[in-house]
């Protein structure tokens, strides 16, 4: 009986081993090739996406890049798979082009031949103005927050997607801007959050096509008040349960 259960243990434990193993490559397939999670930073994406946002990114929307695996592997160029193109008003993250290694999220405003134009806070795109309405107002509950009661306006674009944007500084430096004309292949992309986002307006530039690493879909977990993720003790009390499993629009 004895010699029975030494050789029934081994198996067992190789088993275990087995389902672990298999549970990590499934894991790391879904987060190559589907979706991957991510982090909300900073406020640059306020009042649609909040620091202490965890977001999932559809890495999938667009095809693949080399920035859509891990370690960006230099095996190919372009994009590969497109299922879709971007549209615009999408949130995306993407390659920041000087600095590959370093993931932004905005929103996706010029396609590639636009032309993109902030006059006195208003967003033209190809000589048009987009609609912008009050939507009322902002206070984030982040310590480097924009500040309280922020004017929050809500912009509709010529496809009918609409979202919330904040401009806190009337004639800021990034409510007059040149006409950017986007180049073929490239992208221009802005912060709903427009006097505190470091953008296409700025040094970010255009964005290659190559750079994007997909859409934001949803919010599975958010927590508030400058909580880590590591302070479990704090999530009930700064559990932002109203964002949980939101759509990114």
């Amino acid at each position: 009986m004895s010699d029975k259960a030494e050789t029934k243990q081994p198996n067992a434990l190789w088993e275990n081993i087995k389902v672990i193993i298999q549970a990590l490559l499934l894991a790391m397939v879904i987060r190559t090739v589907l979706f991957q999670p991510f982090t909300i930073p900073s406020g640059s994406m306020m009042p649609t996406l909040l620091v202490g946002d965890y977001i999932f990114v559809n890495k999938f929307a667009y095809g693949y890049s080399k920035y859509s695996l891990p370690f960006s592997p230099d095996l190919f160029d372009g994009r590969v798979l497109e299922f879709s193109e971007p549209k615009r008003g999408d949130v995306i993250v993407f390659r920041l082009p000087q600095q590959p290694e370093i993931d932004y999220i905005k929103r996706l405003i010029g396609l590639p031949g636009d032309k993109v134009q902030m006059r006195e806070g208003i967003l033209y795109i190809n000589g048009q103005p987009v609609p912008k309405q009050a939507d009322g107002s902002f206070t984030s509950d982040y310590r480097l927050d924009p500040g309280a009661n922020v004017p929050v306006f809500r912009e509709t674009l010529d496809t009918g997607k609409t979202y919330d944007t904040l401009d806190q500084i009337p004639n800021s430096r990034g409510d007059n801007t040149p006409e950017f004309t986007v180049p073929e292949g490239h992208y221009f992309f802005m912060g709903d959050n427009r006097d505190n986002s470091l953008d296409s307006r700025f040094d970010v530039g255009f964005v290659p096509a190559e750079n994007l690493v997909g859409r934001a879909s949803v919010i599975f977990f958010s927590l508030g008040n400058d909580t880590s993720f590591r302070e479990i003790w704090k999530w009930p009390s700064n559990m932002r349960w109203d964002r949980l499993f939101k759509g990114v629009n």
